[in-house]
């Protein structure tokens, strides 16, 4: 028996050594791509004058909506941004892989020579960054003509909108590194959650419930679970008094039932992990003020937009790793 235990603890602890080299390494990886595609913004941003945080907000809804679909090839470079071979190369180009910057040019292309090789290569990372570049400043370089540009080269406004937020985002905090998150109440409040999402609801008609709820007591601080920016705020006659954030993941997050709003929170404001932006309630399923109608709770919901629609997931178990997240921060202190 000695003998077993010895062996499942050695086993055990190189397990866990080599997860910890694995995470460790996953995370250098990133670190360096990071690196990687901040210098091909940098790049473009010198050449085409249109700043670097909207080719960052381009490539990181174009990467999260790439992920969503087998229909899009996996990116080749560092770079999520995938421009359909028939607007690179022109629609009635019979060649697809056409690299002749003429040739695509004469066929109605888009593709561009970005780093001089005299090639418009769809697969290099500075030839894509230079074509959106080139198009967009064909609209002008000013906020307003960039925002132009992008809905004519989507036709989506909640495209449009999550790319600008992304780059409000990328301009604010100056980085690349933005997926971090927070639990959204003080680990030292009295709460209690468990997986309630799919279940029937029957207020206001058959419907399930999209989200976790998240009990305590009146008035503990709501927080922020990410960095993003408040997409909206007011009443819903289902959630009551509510906030909706959207992140760099193209993930929306919902808080609803809330007691109220933090002090001079705004739709368009930039929220980071662990802000605290209202107050855990029972308001809802009434006209705006109605209140006290089910015991005071957090009702938390996450949404994923992959560039053609928007559904509802199950928050659970990202509630779960946040918490315990931010447990294990907190015993370090």
């Amino acid at each position: 028996m000695r003998t077993l235990f010895i062996g499942l603890f050695i086993v055990s602890f190189f397990f866990s050594n080599v997860q910890a080299a694995f995470s460790a390494e996953n995370e250098k990886d990133e670190k360096t791509l990071r690196e990687e595609r901040m210098s091909l913004y940098k790049k473009a941003e010198a050449t085409t004058h249109i700043p670097w945080y909207y080719f960052a907000g381009i490539d990181q809804y174009e990467r999260q909506v790439r992920r969503t679909h087998k229909d899009i090839p996996h990116e080749k470079g560092a770079l999520g941004i995938y421009i359909e071979p028939s607007r690179w190369v022109g629609p009635m180009n019979p060649h697809k892989e056409a690299q002749d910057e003429t040739v695509i040019s004469l066929f109605g292309g888009i593709g561009k020579d970005g780093n001089g090789d005299g090639k418009a290569d769809q697969y290099d990372d500075e030839d894509i960054l230079y074509t959106i570049g080139s198009y967009l400043q064909s609209y002008g370089i000013t906020p307003s003509q960039i925002k132009i540009g992008l809905w004519q080269y989507y036709h989506r406004d909640r495209t449009v909108s999550i790319i600008l937020g992304h780059a409000k985002l990328f301009k604010t905090f100056g980085t690349l590194d933005l997926d971090h998150h927070a639990f959204p109440l003080p680990l030292n409040a009295n709460f209690s959650y468990k997986n309630t999402w799919g279940d029937a609801r029957g207020w206001g008609g058959r419907r399930i419930h999209e989200g976790t709820d998240i009990f305590a007591n009146y008035s503990v601080p709501v927080r922020s679970t990410c960095y993003g920016i408040i997409e909206m705020k007011g009443w819903n006659r289902y959630g009551g008094w509510r906030l909706g954030i959207r992140d760099v993941n193209n993930n929306y997050h919902y808080f609803a039932h809330l007691s109220g709003f933090t002090k001079d929170i705004e739709v368009g404001q930039v929220v980071e992990p662990g802000m605290v932006v209202g107050g855990v309630g029972s308001t809802g399923y009434g006209p705006p003020g109605t209140s006290g109608k089910f015991p005071p709770h957090l009702h938390y919901g996450m949404y994923k937009d992959n560039g053609r629609t928007e559904w509802s997931f199950d928050p659970y178990s990202h509630l779960k790793m946040w918490e315990r997240a931010d447990r294990q921060k907190a015993a370090k202190k």
